[in-house]
């Protein structure tokens, strides 16, 4: 009950208190927001002080993206702040994910000067959940270990080929999109995955009793690495005095026709490909090739047979 009359505002007034517009008083007043406390002889909406608090408290609830339903339930407390608060912000999260996402891929279709086709893949692949990324990775590597023991030499492989991030950062950049979805186009392509399969069954089988292996990878990386690097032919007099410091001059050229071999089964530019793509989803510091100073050392090999 209201003992002073006088005390009590209208909406025109409440208007000029607070800074609303009179016609969204009356819509909140409408809708059960802000009751009135009376009405005037006249049948005119009065209000009281408190009127004024809680239209800045429905304006605050308002301007966070509340929907009157909810600004309702908080002022009839049928819910906390606290609690609608929480529930926004995940709403908020994924809002804003799902912004940034289409704003790296129209970023990256600027940059690739993209097709149709790869624009929608790209969309569709960046909006994929963590889960669902996983899993395609996952049963690609599922197919190419399929039947190798676990624990066999080289088959450990297949763990580090799973490790993708639990999510694509927040706010991607074009180089981490486009990543994804060439790892994408590159599993799904068939003659990749033949190659892979060679090599895990290749690294899954017994270890040739013949020896140590005749070379040391530093050395190629080294040496064969700066061969490529300044032009050397493999198949020249100079290139030879360069394998030398990668191998034994004295190996028999037959044991150098099967290292070639063997060193080509693990060769492949678009298996270290994986594992740069790999890298780039997981924030990974990137690294050189190394496969080209592996092919001239491959090619050196068998030119030194003879």
């Amino acid at each position: 009950m209201v003992n002073d009359r006088d005390n009590l505002l209208t909406i025109g007034q409440l208007s000029e208190r607070t800074g609303l517009p009179v016609r969204t008083i009356r819509f909140w007043s409408d809708a059960g927001v802000i009751p009135p406390t009376c009405r005037s002889a006249g049948g005119y909406r009065l209000y009281d002080a408190e009127a004024v608090v809680r239209l800045d408290l429905v304006r605050t609830l308002r301007e966070l993206g509340l929907d009157l339903d909810t600004v309702q339930k908080i002022l009839t407390r049928q819910c906390t702040v606290a609690e609608v608060a929480r529930a926004h912000v995940q709403a908020l999260d994924t809002q804003i994910r799902s912004l940034q996402l289409r704003r790296t891929v129209l970023r990256s279709i600027t940059h690739r000067e993209s097709t149709t086709e790869e624009m929608m893949l790209m969309h569709k692949l960046t909006r994929l959940s963590a889960q669902e990324r996983q899993r395609m990775i996952d049963d690609f590597v599922d197919r190419m270990v399929d039947g190798i023991d676990p624990q066999t030499p080289g088959a450990h492989i297949a763990t580090r080929m799973r490790q993708l991030p639990a999510e694509l950062p927040d706010d991607p950049t074009s180089e981490q999109a486009e990543a994804w979805l060439e790892l994408a186009e590159l599993v799904g392509d068939a003659g990749f995955q033949e190659r892979v399969r060679q090599m895990a069954v290749a690294g899954a089988a017994p270890q040739s009793e013949s020896g140590p292996q005749p070379y040391d990878v530093n050395l190629v990386l080294e040496h064969a690495a700066g061969a490529v690097a300044a032009g050397i032919d493999p198949e020249s007099a100079e290139g030879r005095a360069i394998l030398d410091q990668i191998v034994d001059p004295a190996l028999p050229a037959e044991d150098r026709g099967r290292l070639a071999d063997e060193v080509e089964t693990f060769t492949d530019r678009r298996v270290e490909r994986y594992w740069q793509l790999m890298g780039v989803l997981n924030g990974n510091a990137p690294f050189s090739p190394g496969v080209p100073a592996f092919e001239w050392f491959i090619a050196a090999l068998r030119a030194s047979r003879s």
